[in-house]
């Protein structure tokens, strides 16, 4: 049985605008639901302009008045909340700190998990509100037993649950995501948006890193971490070469190496293994990666798919190559 948090009466539902499309359309949904809807735009900058703007972005000063307007054409109550510090904290600094670490972390998870939903429900809850509503594409199942559980989106090419497969059974019972059934394109809801005559229609979606403004990984992480020259070595320890901090390495990364010539069989090298503690980068052959990279890449866990309702399922992982990149999950 799929629902809404107690969806039999009228709730009090707080609306995170990002100022994206597919968030602007659960809004808009939610109202057209009978729900009292109040709409709320996070500000996660202490100061904005350092974010990235346009399509690469989603936490800019301009997000902030595109999600106003789509609240004004709604017809809601809008508001912003300065989240700054705690976005600061729980995603910036770990980001940081996990490269430290010799991990890859993805920003945008930590984000959705502790910011977009977590923070925002704690202070929706203490306000009186009844439910979160935010443009994921996930679904959540109520049980017979009055349990709920997350399930993946009706369609899977757009499924977002992995976003929010953090989520507790507290959490669901307050969470809605009006977009989750949909079986429509993106375009379809584009289309959506633009007979409701939502200014964000034909907006891009966001993608990259909103908090590294001009796109420069690795000069963030050096800023913040230094550099420190090291050794890359072949699986035996001998040295093939030297960077100038393990940070700008990933694991199952081909490219980039600086070792010259991989090999006298000539096969590629990938990067098995990353020492902080060392500084060293550990490169071998492409079966050593694949094993490595399992190891050390476990995508989270997503309870329940719609399709296998009684089996706990594991994305599987899909690990980088290159420079570390980051794929944003989308304005929501």
């Amino acid at each position: 049985m799929t629902d809404s948090p107690r969806d039999a009466r009228r709730l009090r539902v707080l609306a995170a605008m990002s100022g994206g499309v597919d968030s602007a359309v659960a809004a808009a949904r939610a109202v057209e639901a009978g729900h009292d809807v109040t709409g709320v735009h996070l500000a996660l900058s202490a100061n904005p302009k350092s974010f990235r703007t346009g399509a690469r972005g989603c936490c800019t000063v301009e997000d902030s008045r595109d999600a106003r307007r789509a609240a004004d054409v709604i017809g809601i109550p809008f508001y912003v909340w300065d989240l700054a510090d705690r976005f600061r904290e729980d995603v910036v600094d770990d980001f940081v700190a996990e490269y430290a670490a010799g991990r890859t972390p993805n920003p945008c998870l930590r984000c959705n998990e502790k910011i977009k939903f977590a923070a925002l429900l704690d202070k929706a809850i203490a306000l009186g509100f009844d439910a979160v509503c935010t443009g994921h594409y996930a679904t959540v199942v109520v049980n017979d037993d009055g349990t709920r559980e997350l399930h993946r989106a009706s369609d899977a090419a757009k499924d977002q649950s992995y976003v929010l497969g953090v989520l507790d059974e507290r959490q669901l019972a307050h969470a809605m995501f009006p977009l989750g059934d949909t079986l429509t394109t993106k375009d379809e809801i584009r289309a959506e948006a633009e007979r409701r005559d939502l200014a964000v229609a034909k907006k891009p979606d966001s993608h990259d890193i909103c908090f590294i403004a001009d796109g420069d990984t690795q000069g963030f992480l050096a800023k913040h971490l230094g550099s420190a020259e090291g050794e890359i070595l072949d699986e035996d320890g001998a040295t093939l070469g030297t960077h100038s901090g393990a940070f700008g390495f990933t694991i199952g990364q081909r490219k980039g190496l600086r070792i010259g010539t991989p090999a006298d069989d000539g096969k590629p090298r990938y990067v098995l293994d990353i020492s902080p503690v060392n500084n060293t980068v550990t490169v071998g052959p492409s079966r050593g990666a694949r094993r490595h990279r399992a190891h050390r890449h476990q995508a989270p866990l997503v309870r329940h798919p719609a399709h296998r309702p009684r089996h706990v399922h594991r994305a599987a992982a899909r690990p980088r190559r290159g420079r570390p990149r980051h794929r944003r999950a989308g304005r929501r």
